[in-house]
């Protein structure tokens, strides 16, 4: 085997006369013609990169043809991973992360000579120290990119599943819910819950209605300050001080079963105005998910935007998918978005700044979400409200009275040494975004909402919307249970105002949705009919219940109509007390999710997107 024992410009300058350089041999192939050249060198000297490794990032030539011409040029052989398979345990040697993130492999040993794949010399050199020190001598072959990640997927693709599925440590993790252990103890608290209920329906009714009063007072009381908090003047923003250089800035969007909503992601997320040579965006797809590699393949990607083929595993979820992509990334700041998401040309560049101006504590910052099919039908409308009473008033109230905010699945933005340090996202937790901000939280991290906007789809049909709502209320139960195993050490790590917030938030909220129709049983007091459990109570008491429930919409319906106007959207401000009647959907879909924790606790019930644009 002919192997150059490392490439560098050096070695290429003192190659023999008569060996042709590699513009020529594109030329006279017909591989690319003056203009591709042309674009191509631009481009090297833009990035301050190699040419061959310009032409691959604009795809200008097909690998099937460049490869044989990068080989003859630099006198190397061109090696097939997928026919001659690596040694995994030379892949273990060197990390199955650090090959994936930089696309190198090492292949075979001959002698004491570790052979490395890699798309271009040039990848190849960028490494060399790394490699020697952890394999000794090694020398370079030539292997397109896309063989080589398919290599390392069929060769240690079960062990990074397993790394993508394990990132976050046991302590945070609801990995260990899906055994007998847990779960046949919660089926026998359910079987007894029911048995009881049948048994002494009044005296449940009762106790039921004392703890749905209270958390509706609670979750009531919070809304009401955060509401406040939320429209207090805000203090004039610092400037700050000027970059030097801008941050590379990765964006991954997890996708499974998008074929139909592929050309248009690519078109949203092109209008993004960063400089190209600092972002990079990740399309992170299930092995197994041929209709949207397929799609994918088929869509003209850019330069700065790739797909990541996330390993075959029986666990398949967007935070899955995420750990993976993270390993594969380059950027200092790592973005998420949704499949349908429409995000603002400079919302990149407003979180830069923020991240820029703030000091290391700030970990995380989260965008606004909005709607851009608000008017589709009843349900759109209401979940535009809701949406824009959230993230408008409720979530900036939350980080003005400093409490850990349950962040939203898209438009958030981390450092991604935070990331490193808390664990990245637990794989099993299917709202892994609302774990993500408490586990922030208690590692001391700041969240901060940011007024850029990001607009996708509101799942409007009614049994999507079930299913949608389910997973969330699921992933809230998880969620609490998780951070509640050790209460008094969350205590410490959020403080008494971030624990209250936190019960508030996720208890109470999930209380409300469980015993809603508790509540719904005292409306009968206010259109005048007698009510099992009031009978006893003195007639104040009653009149006092009534009045509780008419300040409660009144609230909703404030904070509604305020949160509605500071949206784009022109929408009669009469649809939010329709809100009423929107609700009780919540009730019906948390059920769900009540079965679901014992039958099927990590199934991701997946929402379908590119319906409404």
């Amino acid at each position: 085997m002919s192997l150059q024992p490392i490439y560098s410009p050096e070695r290429a300058a003192k190659r023999p006369s008569a060996r042709p350089t590699l513009p020529e041999l594109l030329l006279a192939s017909g591989a690319l013609g003056e203009t591709g050249l042309a674009r191509a060198r631009d481009f090297a000297v833009e990035r301050d990169i190699g040419l061959a490794q310009a032409i691959l990032a604009l795809r200008l030539v097909p690998s099937d043809r460049l490869y044989p011409l990068l080989a003859r040029h630099h006198g190397m052989r061109r090696i097939d991973p997928l026919t001659d398979a690596p040694d995994p345990r030379l892949i273990d040697s060197l990390d199955a992360d650090f090959c994936l993130r930089h696309n190198l492999v090492p292949w075979r040993q001959l002698g004491d000579v570790t052979i490395i794949l890699a798309p271009t010399p040039e990848d190849y050199e960028a490494h060399h120290a790394h490699l020697t020190s952890r394999l000794g001598p090694v020398a370079c072959a030539l292997a397109d990119e896309a063989s080589v990640n398919a290599a390392l997927l069929n060769t240690r693709g079960a062990v990074l599943a397993m790394r993508a599925q394990n990132a976050v440590p046991d302590l945070y993790s609801c990995r260990n819910w899906n055994n007998a252990a847990v779960q046949d103890p919660l089926l026998l608290c359910l079987i007894l819950l029911v048995a009881v209920v049948i048994l002494w329906p009044a005296s449940i009714l009762a106790v039921a209605s004392v703890w749905a009063i209270i958390s509706l007072v609670l979750s009531m009381g919070l809304k009401l300050v955060a509401a406040i908090a939320a429209h207090r003047a805000n203090p004039p923003p610092a400037q700050p001080p000027v970059m030097a250089h801008l941050p590379v800035v990765t964006i991954i969007v997890a996708l499974y079963r998008e074929a139909d909503i592929a050309e248009r992601l690519v078109l949203r997320l092109s209008k993004l105005d960063y400089p190209r040579d600092r972002l990079e965006i990740l399309l992170a797809v299930e092995e197994r998910d041929h209709l949207t590699r397929q799609a994918l393949a088929h869509a003209s990607l850019p330069e700065w935007m790739r797909v990541i083929v996330t390993p075959h595993g029986k666990l398949k979820t967007k935070p899955r998918a995420l750990n993976h992509a993270l390993t594969c990334s380059r950027g200092s700041i790592i973005g998420i978005f949704d499949a349908e998401d429409a995000p603002a040309p400079d919302q990149i560049r407003k979180m830069v700044d923020r991240f820029h101006a703030a000091g290391p504590d700030l970990g995380c910052l989260q965008g606004i979400l909005d709607y851009y099919n608000p008017r589709t039908n009843w349900i759109a409308r209401c979940f535009t409200v809701e949406y824009a009473a959230l993230f408008r008033v409720i979530l900036p109230g939350i980080q003005r009275l400093r409490m850990a905010i349950p962040l939203g699945g898209t438009t958030l933005y981390v450092r991604r040494e935070v990331l490193a340090r808390i664990g990245a996202w637990d794989a099993h937790n299917v709202t892994e975004d609302a774990d993500l901000g408490i586990r922030l939280a208690r590692h001391g991290y700041r969240t901060e909402l940011v007024p850029t906007v990001t607009h996708e789809e509101a799942n409007c049909m009614p049994l999507a919307w079930i299913r949608q709502r389910s997973r969330w209320q699921k992933g809230y139960m998880m969620t609490w249970i998780v951070h509640m195993r050790e209460p008094r050490r969350l205590w410490r790590e959020i403080g008494p105002r971030g624990f209250i917030g936190f019960q508030i938030m996720f208890f109470c909220a999930l209380s409300q949705a469980i015993l809603a129709p508790v509540l719904w049983s005292y409306w009968l007091l206010a259109l005048g009919f007698p009510h099992p459990v009031t009978h006893a109570l003195p007639g104040w008491s009653v009149v006092a219940l009534v009045g509780m429930f008419l300040m409660t919409e009144a609230i909703n319906i404030t904070i509604g109509i305020l949160a509605l106007r500071k949206t784009g959207h022109r929408m009669n401000p009469l649809w939010v007390p329709t809100l009423l009647f929107y609700y009780p959907l919540a009730t019906i879909s948390v059920y769900k999710a009540l079965w679901e924790m014992v039958a099927k606790p990590f199934y991701w019930d997946k929402t379908s997107h590119g319906h409404f644009g």
